[in-house]
């Protein structure tokens, strides 16, 4: 056991061996519940009941009653209950009205007031809607002035809503009424029993629910449109505002979502448990999707569209759908013990995801996607110096997301993967089904999870837990041949350690896979599937096997490993990509191209040569929107640079073409078509190309086969404002009076962010840094993402230093939410040595800042100087 180990298994013993002496502490006074106090509270109290009565308007606060009924060990010590901002109203314990303390955060029941044994609590208060997508959100739909209302919990926010024991550790049944206008939906965990006449509203009563964690209970409420359909085992339903109801397909919702509730039902064995299935697209949401128990929640942002959906999309809605099913086993049904496991859960259900969708979709390239986006952006992640294990002590809610990042879900479906892969699929499956079926409506630790496997497999795990979840770091292999007389000699594969301070070396099964360019083809010799551990591992089937011409040693990427092919591997590779049949091998081999230029070996120049010679015949549609999303990253690596050269005005002008080419060459291809025509949006800067922009938007210049819809014209409009075209401004105006959606109130707001008038920044800069702005935080997060586009580096430079230096005012103001998205997209790079230095500068002197930011800090400071690199290989004398 390293030392990294050692101290993650103490600190957690730590938390839960020392739960009683936390006891005879207070808890303290702040918004955030540390583990310590979690694992005390959940060692006094058990069998939690809560009956919850809400009363909802549609004003701008909510009332509503707790009773929470639970089992107490002792009554030595207070007892708190989380209760966030509300105007409690009244505290009754064991039916005697009390004087119960309340911070704001938590109410202090005082230990005279508690019995042994069953306790009732009831609480009343109101409360104000949130606005920033946690708790109970409120929405009034700018087109018809209708409200809408979701939870949100995750991941302690429940609190926000009602008065909780908020931790994933005190599973409770759920018990509902709400009283809201008779116009409504209300929706929660269980179909509802009854409604009743109350007045001019209506009152909802919903049966008691199964266990679950706060986090996974909800209730969502407003005059939503309901689609149903029961051509499945179970009743599903699906609701959206009314205003976006034509923007919805039903059709593709439902077969998807039943085609996976079968798929999962067959691979856990388990069926699934909460009797009927619910979706709502909601607005504003923080998030992709949200896995509520029986009412999941997706981001009407990700899944609505003004236009028939393309297959991508399509694809995105199956895999998140996926995603969130999977939860509803693992995650709903068994649950983490404490937020450390969080990654568990979206690990698994990214996992599985991936898998439903390959098998029970007709997505069947889900992996070849899942490589080259979610898989590159944890091996991105894993490499950045603030890279961290996929298994972390979280001592405070505080701190529940300070890790969820791609490594939390990508990397940690990489390595359930790879273990899915040592152990055999169906080892694998048995141990999960295993898992599922022992810790039903309860709580379980990631030993339980390995154990459960390691008992399927009758193998130990441990070692691979510590290589895999505890140590941080993502390894190279390398083939390491030599060949004689056209055969090859001997053959090794090569494992490196990232660095000195990341040095663990791991054993995991990949395949290796030889080619040779035959006949203008490239051809496959043989594939060896090897299990390697430490620096060198042997391979000596392939001794005496025709010499290659490319080795590729993760072929159909069985493993989580950087490849480094060696030197004639990559030039096969620069030189021979349109002659590689298959698809995903040839995913890779553009990959190890893009690692090229992020390393800084290949430039980046030389790089988009291979691409305008390959891209324009490529045929696979995954795999082309990986290349042209590259492509995309270029671009801002090159507006960064601020190159003022003829290359860089000749690539710019030809990646344009290149673009705009594979726009009219696709008639008739409809996914293809709009894929190469939103590159063309996302290229075009020269006044050529905006003159054209223009006119497709005034109706002068026709795509055939392209329909311009209001998505479309939003992002002309804003492409056009963004470089200041004649005219655009008054554009923005006039497409604001025909659209006045609240998906075209965001687009008008980001298409007048984006322009590049100081006047414009400084305002918008300060909206943003008014922490008490009355506009809702899904504006502000839109004005943020928008102020500071790449070529706009002058503007951004003009408050850099300020920025800079109020990011720890800001971060101690600012909570959590609002810095998760400040963080990542107002610190400051420019892609200079400078602003490197300034970046350096500020990380070795804000220490304090929240764990969070200070890692956006880090984040931002790395990507500046691989920037710098970039810039520094492409412009180095040849």
């Amino acid at each position: 056991m390293t030392l990294a180990i050692a101290t993650a298994f103490a600190a957690s013993a730590f938390a839960f061996g020392n739960a009683h002496a936390a006891a005879a502490a207070p808890r303290a006074e702040n918004a955030f519940l540390s583990q310590a106090d979690a694992a005390a509270r959940s060692a006094r109290v058990s069998n939690v009941d809560y009956a919850l009565e809400f009363t909802l308007t549609g004003k701008e606060s909510f009332s509503g009653v707790t009773t929470a009924t639970f089992d107490l060990s002792d009554n030595a010590a207070p007892l708190t209950i989380d209760l966030d901002k509300a105007t409690v109203k009244s505290v009754t314990v064991n039916g005697k009205q009390v004087d119960a303390k309340y911070n704001n955060w938590f109410l202090t029941i005082a230990a005279a007031d508690l019995a042994q044994g069953r306790n009732t609590v009831v609480i009343a208060y109101e409360r104000l809607h949130s606005t920033n997508g946690e708790g109970l959100h409120r929405m009034v739909d700018p087109v018809d002035g209708r409200v809408y209302t979701y939870s949100h919990f995750e991941p302690a926010a429940a609190h926000q809503m009602f008065a909780v024991f908020d931790q994933p550790d005190l599973k409770a049944t759920y018990q509902v009424t709400a009283t809201a206008p008779a116009d409504w939906q209300v929706v929660s965990t269980t179909r509802e029993t009854r409604i009743e006449e109350a007045g001019t509203s209506k009152r909802w009563v919903f049966p008691k629910s199964k266990k679950l964690s706060p986090y996974n209970f909800s209730l969502h409420a407003g005059p939503y449109k309901v689609w149903e359909d029961r051509s499945g085992k179970y009743p599903m339903r699906l609701l959206a505002r009314q205003s976006v109801a034509a923007q919805v397909a039903p059709e593709d919702w439902f077969r998807y979502t039943k085609d996976g509730l079968a798929f999962f039902d067959n691979y856990f064995g388990i069926p699934y448990q909460f009797e009927k299935y619910d979706q709502l697209l909601v607005p504003d949401f923080l998030y992709g999707a949200m896995e509520n128990a029986g009412a999941i929640t997706f981001a009407e942002g990700g899944f609505l569209h003004k236009a028939k959906m393309t297959d991508a999309q399509r694809q995105s809605l199956a895999s998140v759908i996926m995603h969130e099913m999977a939860h509803q086993w693992f995650g709903d049904l068994v649950t983490m013990k404490w937020w450390n496991g969080l990654w568990l859960n979206e690990s698994f259900a990214s996992f599985m995801g991936t898998l439903a969708t390959a098998e029970a979709t007709e997505f069947k390239d889900a992996w070849q996607h899942f490589y080259s986006t979610g898989k590159q952006a944890a091996y991105a992640q894993d490499q950045k110096s603030n890279t961290h294990p996929i298994e972390v002590p979280v001592p405070s809610t505080a701190n529940a997301f300070d890790n969820i990042d791609a490594i939390t879900y990508s990397k940690g479906a990489s390595t359930l993967m790879q273990l899915r892969h040592l152990l055999g699929a169906e080892v694998f499956r048995k141990g999960v089904h295993n898992y599922l079926t022992k810790y039903s409506y309860q709580n379980a630790k990631l030993d339980d999870f390995i154990g459960s496997l390691g008992e399927a497999a009758g193998r130990d795990l441990s070692g691979w837990t510590k290589e895999w979840l505890y140590q941080p770091g993502v390894n190279t292999i390398a083939a390491k041949f030599s060949c004689a007389n056209g055969k090859v000699k001997n053959f090794t594969l090569q494992q490196s350690a990232p660095s000195k301070a990341l040095p663990t070396l791991r054993e995991q099964r990949v395949q290796v896979a030889t080619f040779r360019i035959e006949s203008g083809k490239l051809v496959a010799l043989q594939t060896v599937p090897v299990t390697y551990s430490g620096v060198t591992t042997k391979v000596p089937a392939l001794a005496g096997s025709a010499c290659p011409d490319l080795v590729y040693p993760n072929y159909q990427d069985w493993g989580f490993v950087k490849v480094q092919l060696d030197k004639r591997s990559f030039d096969t590779a620069r030189a021979s990509l349109a002659k590689v049949d298959d698809p995903l091998l040839r995913t890779m081999l553009w990959q190890s191209l893009w690692d090229g230029v992020r390393d800084g070996k290949l430039p980046l120049n030389e790089y988009l040569k291979t691409v305008l010679a390959n891209a324009p015949q490529e045929k696979d549609y995954t795999l082309l929107g990986d290349i042209l999303g590259k492509v995309a990253i270029s671009k801002e690596y090159l507006d960064l640079m601020d190159l003022r050269s003829a290359w860089a005005t000749q690539t710019g002008t030809a990646l344009e073409e290149m673009a705009w080419n594979g726009t009219l060459a696709n008639k008739g291809n409809e996914n293809f078509q709009r894929r190469w025509f939103n590159t063309y949006l996302g290229l075009a800067s020269t006044p050529a190309a905006l003159d054209r922009l223009a006119g497709i938007l005034a109706g002068t210049v026709t795509v055939d086969g392209l329909a311009i819809n209001q998505d479309l014209r939003w992002s002309i409009i804003a492409r056009l404002n963004r470089y200041n075209h004649a005219g655009a401004a008054a554009l923005v105006e006039q497409e604001a009076q025909r659209d006045k959606s609240d998906s075209g109130q965001a687009a008008a707001l980001a298409a007048t962010v984006v322009r590049p008038d100081p006047q414009v920044k400084a305002q918008w800069l300060g909206t943003v840094e008014d922490l008490k702005t009355k506009l809702p935080f899904s504006k502000i997060r839109t004005a943020m993402n928008s102020l500071y586009p790449a070529e706009q580096k002058a503007l951004a430079e003009q408050t850099a230093a300020r920025r800079l230096a109020q990011l720890p005012a800001i971060d101690k103001a600012a909570g959590p939410v609002y810095m998760r998205s400040y963080a990542y997209s107002m610190i400051p790079a420019s892609c200079t040595p400078a602003s490197v230095k300034r970046l350096s500068a500020a990380a070795s002197t804000m220490k304090e800042l929240s764990a969070g930011t200070r890692r956006a800090l880090l984040d931002a400071q790395q990507e500046d100087q691989r920037c710098v690199t970039i810039k520094q290989a492409m412009t180095a004398p040849k």
